[in-house]
């Protein structure tokens, strides 16, 4: 019995010698973290909204006179000046929407915006018997523009620019004699449309926040004012002004994040 005894104990005390053997050849199991998700890839892909200010001037400042014939007489006699220099420029600011769409490096968008201007320049030009005063003014404007850009260093945008350009000009202009009476006056306000095109770069800090600077180049068409004279009112004095110039300004977009 005691043998009996002494067997099993030694069959239990070796299996378990080979137990603990056994799990000590087992490889350690460490406690591994889940990886972080990746940060989202920047694309250029959704709608922006933004503000900008900037400054613009006009390329052409030469306003004429073009009628009537009876005035044109006496521009070409000496007698009354037959041009102004109206050169307007001046601060602009205002809003912008948009949308981005963007495959591989390519991006394409719309964009409108509106603006306040404060766009003007006065004149006075004298001949022999009289002399004319002129303001010709852009009070504010509006674009509505297709882009077409290359993303280059992932959120460096190039892009060009063109399309629509709206807004108010105004020209008024007034004839004296050399005594400094009134002989004439004439005013144009109207709201006209013409094309814009231009380029610019575009940067974007997060993936939400951009800035841009751009240029445009714009033509609104030409502003014709008539000033009858008072003295005789079939004798009128006609100016015409072209609108037409460059736009340079800087702005900040908010990018809504796409889904």
């Amino acid at each position: 019995m005691k043998n009996i005894l002494r067997l099993s104990a030694a069959a239990t005390a070796l299996a378990l010698s080979g137990a603990v053997a056994f799990a000590a050849d087992l490889p350690s199991r460490t406690y591994t973290p889940p990886a972080e998700p990746l940060p989202p890839v920047f694309t250029w892909t959704g709608f922006y909204v933004g503000v900008n200010a900037g400054y613009g001037f006009s390329d052409s400042g030469n306003a004429r006179y073009v009628g009537d014939a009876l005035y044109l007489s006496d521009v070409a006699a000496g007698d009354l000046p037959g041009s102004l220099s109206l050169k307007s420029e001046g601060f602009l600011g205002g809003a912008q929407v948009g949308y981005n769409y963007q495959f591989g490096s390519v991006v394409v968008g719309l964009e409108a915006d509106i603006q306040y201007a404060d766009l003007s320049d006065t004149g006075t030009s004298f001949a022999a018997a009289g002399f004319a005063e002129g303001k010709k003014e852009l009070e504010w404007f509006g674009t509505l523009r297709a882009r077409l850009g290359f993303a280059a260093m992932d959120r460096l945008l190039i892009f060009a620019t063109g399309g629509l350009i709206y807004g108010d000009t105004k020209l008024t202009h007034s004839i004296f004699d050399n005594t400094g009476a009134l002989l004439a006056v004439g005013s144009k306000s109207d709201t006209q449309a013409g094309w814009t095109v231009g380029g610019g770069l575009e940067y974007a800090f997060t993936n939400n926040l951009t800035a841009k600077a751009e240029y445009l180049y714009y033509d609104l068409g030409d502003t014709t004012a008539i000033a009858p004279s008072f003295a005789v009112p079939t004798d009128v004095a006609v100016l015409k002004a072209k609108n037409r110039g460059s736009i340079v300004r800087v702005g900040l977009n908010y990018k809504f994040d796409t889904f």
